[in-house]
């Protein structure tokens, strides 16, 4: 099914009363629903049965908060030891990588000088890899992040001071 018909056929759920559309074109099928407090509408995988996509769309279980509240905790300890100076941070969400290839040296590393725009690290994210490039000069004081370890959208990669 077209992703421009799908498109439509949240724009017209999103504007009516209703608080479920199924569309069913040859072998194909597509059911929109409401769901929750806030009424967004979520598209419903195509062929599965109703227990199931309901399933799949369901909100995350009330414990899920719990280490959302703890990670604060852990932030604080973790600014308390980052050395002074200015932060390279993470422009997205995916895994660290501090070097071009298993095989290749590091972009740089503790103690090295860097220049404004120059190459710092790699983040993957949905299978691209994105060079992250220093936004200041000066000498790498520390690295916060370990190879391959995940990012956070604008966690601290290093300390330039």
């Amino acid at each position: 099914m077209d992703i421009r018909k799908i498109k439509k056929l949240i724009e017209l759920l999103e504007e009516s009363s209703l608080t479920e559309i199924e569309i069913m074109e040859g072998e194909e099928s597509v059911r929109l629903s409401r769901v929750g407090p806030m009424n967004t509408a979520a598209p419903a995988h195509m062929g599965l049965p109703p227990n199931v996509q309901a399933a799949a769309w369901s909100a995350p279980p009330p414990s899920a908060p719990q280490p959302a509240t703890a990670a604060p905790a852990t932030q604080n300890d973790d600014a308390e030891t980052v050395p002074e100076g200015e932060l390279v941070r993470a422009p997205m969400v995916g895994t660290f990588y501090d070097s071009p290839s298993p095989e290749s040296d590091p972009f740089v590393s503790l103690g090295q000088p860097v220049n404004e725009g120059q190459v710092v690290c790699i983040i993957e994210a949905m299978k691209m890899f994105n060079q992250i490039e220093s936004e200041v000069s000066g000498t790498i004081v520390a690295i916060l992040v370990e190879n391959g370890q995940p990012v956070e959208f604008d966690q601290p990669l290093f300390v330039v001071r």
